[in-house]
């Protein structure tokens, strides 16, 4: 693992005795010793989270441009270049593809059961057997929530939550372990369609980006070792750098399986989720995003025949309001703007209380996983009894002899339903509540219905989804914040149409819309994403001016008073993601600053003994270290901790001390095998012969890491890090002379985070030249 802070743990080594060996060799030892006293930048190796901790490794995005690999580089075939570009298309194809299946299924999952379920409880209701079909009613969500809890708390706690923020880290260069396994693909999909068809305030939107994130780390590597199941073939992906792109087709697809938006796929992972991108990422993103929008046409008309039960009854477009013509003047710009406000200022508030309440689910969680179940099958049954208890509250409303859909409506959809009601009346709150989430949010968007729904039932409405939206995210189960947002947005978008009627011409249905919007750009502060994403699902492109003002002015207003969502929950499990502009304090520190605070740097020799490569592996967790060579010292590169493994796991070892031959480096290695994890030195058995033994380092060495002078500020590393996807940096002196040591320090990008910098200049915050932004 690596060492967050780029410090070794606290240990102690026993002196040795190394017979034969040279005295400059001892010297250096007995000097490097002092990398293992207490370190004064951070006191853990582990990001803490409320009382727990997360252990945190980085990801190598950089090129190691070794021997081994300029070797492979220069005898590639064009017919092998042109192979791998083929392979790599194939797999965004084989995402697409993989992730529209599932969120097929998925979806045919949900709507059956949902469905089924609902048909059964109105049944119930129309026969007047109100208790009946709520014990049916709440029994089903209680079953269907426990499946969903157990196999998440027992078997892929990772599969909890939306997943979106660790793709960001990922993607940012954080490792998140375990979350793009296939137990937790399997997980999240079986999980998230008993979440969702249990009636949960959550939707099925981000975990489907999870999946896709999923399905792509699993095509790169080649399948699951855990399970058996893996192809050779595939493995020429298996590295940081090719995961990297394939995961972003992969949240790209879910993002189009969720919306059926492919335009807003490849926007989601330009805007909120890819670090580093280029125009390759883009074609073959939207490839992938086409694929999925074909699989899901095809199943979609498939299903129209009714041989899906109560799937595929909708279309491409989900919420259409393609037939209202908006028109609005100058003046109607000042509730566009009063909307706008609303929306930021309600996402923020949002951000802050569902903060305070993660953390609380944070501490009870720590309590074990029977509590984790407790507090699921706990807010299962709250949700049950609000759903199916608060439309007994609502007025009956006769219904309308002019509207063209049927009043009241039969069976488990529409916009008009009777519930307790007597002929020719119907239930306005319970036909928002008592429905799939997708329905609901049809409803509420549906055109010329300015008078269907109660001022007291969208205030109900509004406040139950604002309660359940706050304490159903943060439960052991997968979950999605997009619909839950949506359906509070547009309810108060709603209310606000109907106090604004008297001033402006815009349709109530497209204030629902707009409010919906503007709480999602309050909450996730995304705007460009957020306006596809509208425009894909409403298909109405005259809403594109308005929903574009509304979702800058609410991102703008929350912006003020805390940050998204996604970064909020990235701060609570302590993720190390580096932000795209540095704080301005950054610029009055250097980084050889910040080596000073250090122990000094744990350096390699070309030759090394495979004693000393056991001891630095086994009493550190570094994960790179420089190699310092020659009578005068010379930085020849940084070997890896994982290739270090992989010389000791091959036993490629020497009796002499002398350079290998190219012949012998590629008898014993290939460049697949470098970019393969070699697991733990407690693993790897080293006889007592072999400890006396040598290794050449020289062909395994990144000839080309990234150095920077020891007065560059840390605001300037901060960056350089993030955009090329750095893991490590090294420091070496401003001034090279004769007996000053090559190395200064090596930063990682735990040593770069804004709190562990203020832990040891606390003065920084203090100071007024950084208040200013010098």
């Amino acid at each position: 693992m690596e060492e967050p802070n780029g410090f070794a743990e606290v240990a102690t080594i026993n002196d040795m005795e190394l017979e034969g060996q040279h005295n400059n060799e001892e010297e250096r030892e007995s000097t490097e010793s002092n990398y293992l006293r207490n370190r004064t930048l951070s006191s853990t190796s582990v990001a803490i989270v409320g009382a727990k901790v997360s252990h945190i490794e980085s990801l190598d995005y950089e090129i190691n441009e070794n021997d081994l690999f300029k070797h492979d580089w220069r005898k590639r075939s064009r017919l092998q270049t042109l192979q791998y570009v083929f392979i790599k298309w194939t797999l965004a194809f084989l995402v697409g593809l993989f992730t529209g299946g599932v969120a097929t299924l998925i979806s045919l999952s949900i709507e059956n059961i949902s469905g089924y379920k609902l048909r059964a409880t109105v049944n119930y209701i129309d026969d007047k057997r109100y208790f009946m079909g709520f014990a049916f009613f709440a029994g089903a969500n209680f079953l269907l929530t426990l499946v969903a809890a157990f196999i998440t708390v027992y078997f892929a706690p990772t599969a909890a939550g939306p997943g979106v923020p660790e793709i960001k880290a990922y993607l940012n260069g954080v490792d998140t372990p375990n979350m793009f396994g296939a137990t937790t693909l399997f997980v999240k999909i079986i999980g998230s369609i008993g979440a969702v068809s249990a009636g949960l305030d959550l939707g099925k939107e981000e975990p489907l980006i999870h999946i896709g994130s999923c399905i792509a780390s699993l095509l790169g590597q080649g399948g699951s070792d855990s399970y058996k199941l893996s192809w050779h073939w595939l493995r020429y992906f298996n590295n940081d750098r090719d995961k990297r792109d394939l995961i972003t087709y992969g949240s790209s697809s879910g993002v189009c399986a969720a919306f059926r938006a492919p335009v807003a796929g490849v926007l989601f992972a330009l805007e909120e989720v890819a670090t580093w991108w280029r125009s390759a990422l883009i074609w073959r993103t939207f490839f992938s995003t086409a694929v999925v929008l074909v699989v899901l046409r095809i199943f979609m008309d498939y299903c129209k025949s009714g041989s899906c039960g109560l799937f595929g009854r909708g279309g491409i477009i989900m919420f259409d309001v393609s037939d209202v013509i908006v028109r609005y003047h100058f003046v109607d710009i000042i509730p566009v703007v009063i909307i706008g406000v609303i929306g930021g200022l309600l996402g923020s508030l949002y951000n802050h209380v569902l903060h305070k309440v993660l953390r609380l689910y944070n501490l009870v969680n720590e309590k074990g996983k029977l509590h984790k179940l407790l507090l699921a099958l706990s807010v299962s049954l709250f949700t049950s009894i609000c759903i199916y208890g608060l439309p007994f509250l609502a007025k009956c409303k006769p219904c309308d002899s002019s509207l063209s859909d049927s009043c009241p409506g039969t069976g488990e959809t529409g916009n008009f339903k009777q519930f307790n009601c007597p002929n020719d009346y119907y239930n306005d709150l319970a036909t928002l509540l008592l429905a799939t989430k997708e329905d609901a949010i049809r409803n509420i968007f549906s055109l010329n219905t300015g008078t269907e729904f109660q001022v007291i039932s969208l205030l109900i409405f509004f406040l139950l989804y604002c309660i359940l939206g706050v304490i159903t995210f943060g439960i052991a189960v997968p979950s999605g914040l997009y619909i839950p947002i949506i359906l509070m947005g547009s309810g108060y978008g709603r209310l606000l149409g109907i106090a604004m009627r008297p001033y402006t011409k815009i349709d109530q249905d497209l204030f629902a819309v707009l409010g919906a919007a503007s709480l999602m750009a309050g909450s996730m502060r995304m705007t460009v994403t957020v306006c596809v994403i509208f425009l894909e699902l409403t298909n109405n492109l005259l809403l594109l001016p308005i929903t574009m003002l509304v979702l800058l002015i609410a991102k703008s207003v929350a912006d003020c008073f805390n940050p998204s969502i996604y970064e909020i929950i990235l701060e609570l499990k302590g993720l190390p993601f580096l932000e795209a502009h540095p704080e301005a304090w950054m610029r009055n520190i250097t980084v050889g600053e910040l080596a000073d605070v250090k122990p000094p740097v744990v350096t390699l020799e070309g030759i090394e003994k495979v004693r000393r490569i056991v001891e630095v592996l086994k009493y550190t967790t570094h994960n790179g270290f420089p190699v310092v060579d020659g009578m005068i010292p010379e930085l020849h590169g940084l070997v890896l901790r994982t290739h270090l493994l992989l010389v000791l796991k091959k036993k490629w070892f020497l009796n002499e001390r002398r350079r290998t031959e190219d012949w012998e480096v590629e008898e014993k290695f290939t460049w697949i095998d470098l970019a393969e994890r070699w697991g733990k030195i407690e693993d790897i058995a080293v006889t007592k012969d072999e400890m006396e033994m040598y290794v050449d380092l020289h062909p395994l060495i990144n000839t080309t890491p990234h150095t920077v002078v020891e007065s560059l500020s840390v605001a300037k590393a901060m960056v350089a890090f993030r955009q090329v996807g750095l893991r490590h940096m090294i420091i070496v002196p401003k001034y090279q002379a004769a007996g000053v040591f090559p190395v200064v320090g090596i930063l990682t990008r735990q040593d770069l985070r804004a709190c562990n910098i203020l832990n040891v200049f606390p003065h920084l915050a203090k100071s007024k030249s950084i208040k200013k932004g010098n």
